[in-house]
């Protein structure tokens, strides 16, 4: 795969996170509920965060084992979020991250980019295994990973660090003959 993909939905489209997307990558990861359910974003959050995502993504694409897309709107092509898959190739299976703004919450939006990012691990990367983990208080997100076929296969109390505290990650695993049948 030469040129990074361009994966379609319904209502979205998976593509490169670009420059242009740093004012709204800030104004969106900024909010506090954003980064108090994700694993790795820090609030505050700048633009030099946003670039250095940019960077992670473009070199994860150089290497085939980073594949961060932006979320956009297919009506207007406006920035909603990012997902990605995270590569072990090693063991031919990936980690699914995503975060969407706020105002798109609740609205089907993050469950569909998880699907059409399933979809792209299991026929085009040829993935054994997809994982996800979410914090325990973002229940949201395991409704997410439910919706999409994932199963929970354990929760490990205590198992990052995030503000300063010590939280539980809940995981989830898919394998490629479950997404199929």
């Amino acid at each position: 795969m030469e040129k990074f993909p361009r994966l379609e939905t319904h209502r979205l489209v998976l593509d490169q996170i670009i420059t242009a997307d740093i004012p709204d990558i800030v104004a969106y990861a900024g909010n506090k509920k954003i980064t108090d359910n994700t694993r790795t974003m820090p609030h505050p959050y700048f633009a030099e965060d946003a670039i250095s995502w940019i960077n992670m993504a473009n070199q994860g694409f150089r290497n085939k084992d980073n594949y961060i897309f932006a979320i956009r709107d297919k009506a207007n092509n406006s920035f909603m979020g990012g997902i990605g898959l995270t590569l072990e190739t090693a063991h031919n299976r990936a980690e699914i991250g995503y975060w969407i703004a706020e105002q798109f919450w609740n609205m089907g939006y993050t469950s569909e980019a998880v699907t059409a990012m399933l979809k792209f691990g299991f026929q085009e990367l040829q993935l054994n295994k997809i994982v996800a983990a979410y914090i325990s208080t973002n229940v949201a997100s395991g409704k997410i990973m439910v919706k999409n076929g994932m199963v929970k296969e354990g929760e490990f109390k205590d198992h990052d660090i995030k503000n300063g505290e010590y939280v539980t990650l809940i995981h989830y695993g898919l394998l490629k003959k479950d997404f199929e049948s």
